[in-house]
């Protein structure tokens, strides 16, 4: 792995605990009264299965440009497999991407990637292309933009906007 990936990685993985303590709004939920009274039960995550979530952080100074967009990368001159590639074939469950300050995420979206995936294919197979396709500026990756406006409305679980 490169040592710009890395560097990469060790920036964003900061913000792990602040991501989790937001996805635990969302993703773990209250039982109904009996669960509690019968079963010792006051909080239930809402599925038992693994759940996969997809994280990216981008830097603050891009979210005036790029706030109404997730962007997923598509392609890697080495060919690794991309973000794209993975979530094509089934992986992801919901998708985080926020922007965040060296200390805090200011804003984010939590995607549903069922609806995503279902949504890409059929644009796809219609022929239309929903995505810009770009390359990041040091040339390491291609990535998809996507407005967040095209995107079905289910596709939002959650977001913030700073305000």
């Amino acid at each position: 792995m490169s040592e710009g990936w890395k560097n990469d990685k060790k920036w964003s993985d900061q913000f792990i605990p602040h991501i989790k303590s937001i996805l635990g709004l969302y993703l773990i939920g209250e039982p109904p009264m009996e669960e509690d009274a019968e079963r010792n039960t006051d909080l239930m995550v809402l599925r038992m299965e693994s759940v996969r979530i997809g994280c990216r952080i981008r830097k603050t100074d891009y979210m005036a440009r790029y706030g109404d967009e997730i962007t997923i990368r598509s392609g890697r001159p080495s060919g690794a497999k991309t973000e794209l590639t993975k979530i094509m074939e089934g992986w992801g469950d919901y998708f985080f991407y926020g922007f965040g300050t060296d200390a805090d995420v200011v804003a984010w979206t939590l995607g549903d990637m069922k609806v995503f995936r279902l949504w890409f294919f059929r644009q796809l197979a219609s022929g239309a292309k929903p995505y810009e396709k770009n390359n990041n500026s040091d040339n390491s990756s291609s990535f998809y933009a996507f407005n967040i406006a095209d995107l079905p409305e289910e596709f939002v679980v959650a977001r913030k906007v700073q305000q």
